[in-house]
């Protein structure tokens, strides 16, 4: 019952060895297989060499897979006692890089750290997926259903997504915004109040549209319709459609995609990757990678109900639809479903941020199964 979600930390733990034995083997074996596809892949984007990426690439999968490992052997009531911490911490990262960011493709998105450029708004999905789980653990589903217990959570999630979209970068806030709501769904808020926020986000479409950027117009103008700017706005989309359809049902093979080796294809080594996999390897190599990041993610969701406490059951389900968001927009806009918002595919489109990001969030994933039979006391 919920009578009460506040968190008596005891101090047994889990033995390292039991901890190792604990770990879906399954899991990590998969998520190596979609690493080693996107080092492949970066190192056809180098028209067969290991740099300028498939060697940076493979140096930060190996770093962080080694992260992936060790946060999977830390307590997960370690990061239920500090997630405020790093939601805060993550928070004023987020406004020094409103203060004195780095500049980068029209956007201000990063903190130039000299040896890599952080991003600080893919940790705080992290950040907010654990501070949302604590919340809703630590009150009662009464607490939740009034407006005094809705609004700390939803100022929680609302202070990020301003500071991201004002970057501006709207792809990453509507992530965090789709998190936030599936959280939202799973704790029990009725359907009646995301009815009521769609409805006023509907109507408030005209005051975005005014506060959107004018490449941000562009892209849902060609996403509405690609050939109103063929060389343009419009190039990206038309050149991915091209080179999905060339790979035919067994591709080109590998480095021998003609639209990416040739240049036709853009951001080939991040947005677009997706498009020369398939080009390379055609429908079917494409459709086999999908499926394991599909298996990936449902063995995230099968991980949520078996573990026996609240805590970790939120964490994965919001850390687990993350990875989903990331997987099924990038596929979506390549295929011109979606209007191109610069999300990369993750272990697989070229990126440290991200990689690392997606990585401890594996890890957090981890040590919520590992510890899945710890009982939080209610």
């Amino acid at each position: 019952m919920y009578e009460s979600r506040k968190a008596t930390y005891e101090e047994e733990k889990l033995p390292i060895r039991e901890k190792i034995f604990n770990m879906s083997f399954p899991y990590l074996l998969m998520i190596l297989i979609v690493g080693f596809v996107g080092v492949c892949m970066l190192y056809s984007a180098g028209d067969g060499n290991w740099n300028p990426w498939a060697l940076k690439q493979l140096f930060r999968f190996l770093c962080g897979f080694v992260v992936l490992i060790l946060l999977a052997m830390v307590d997960i009531k370690f990061f239920m006692r500090y997630a405020y911490v790093f939601y805060f911490i993550n928070l004023l990262l987020l406004i020094a890089v409103e203060v004195f960011g780095h500049i980068g493709m029209g956007a201000q998105r990063w903190i130039d750290l000299g040896f890599m450029k952080l991003q600080p708004s893919e940790f705080m999905k992290i950040a907010l997926v654990l501070s949302l789980a604590k919340y809703f653990h630590s009150n009662t589903i009464k607490e939740i259903m009034t407006i005094r217990g809705i609004i700390p959570p939803i100022l929680m999630a609302a202070l990020p997504i301003l500071l991201i979209f004002l970057q501006p970068d709207l792809g990453t806030a509507l992530m965090l915004l789709f998190v936030t709501g599936a959280i939202l769904f799973v704790v029990g808020v009725q359907m009646w109040k995301f009815m009521l926020v769609g409805g006023i986000g509907a109507a408030a479409l005209p005051v975005l549209w005014h506060f959107m950027h004018d490449y941000q117009r562009n892209r849902v103008l060609t996403f509405l319709n690609p050939e109103r700017d063929q060389l343009g706005a419009g190039y990206h989309i038309i050149q991915s459609k091209i080179a999905l359809g060339s790979g035919g049902m067994f591709g080109k093979g590998f480095l021998d995609g003609t639209q990416s080796h040739l240049n036709f294809l853009p951001e080939k080594h991040t947005d677009f990757i997706f498009t020369m996999l398939a080009e390379e390897f055609g429908f079917f190599g494409s459709l086999l990678v999908l499926a394991i990041n599909m298996l990936i993610i449902f063995y995230g969701y099968k991980f949520a109900f078996r573990t026996t406490n609240y805590f970790s059951r939120l964490v994965i389900i919001g850390l687990n639809t993350n990875y989903f968001l990331y997987v099924f927009t990038l596929i979506a806009m390549v295929l011109g479903l979606l209007p191109v918002v610069g999300v990369p595919l993750p272990l697989i489109s070229y990126g440290g941020t991200v990689i690392l990001s997606i990585m401890a969030s594996f890890g957090i994933i981890m040590s919520a199964y590992v510890n899945r039979n710890e009982n939080f006391m209610n």
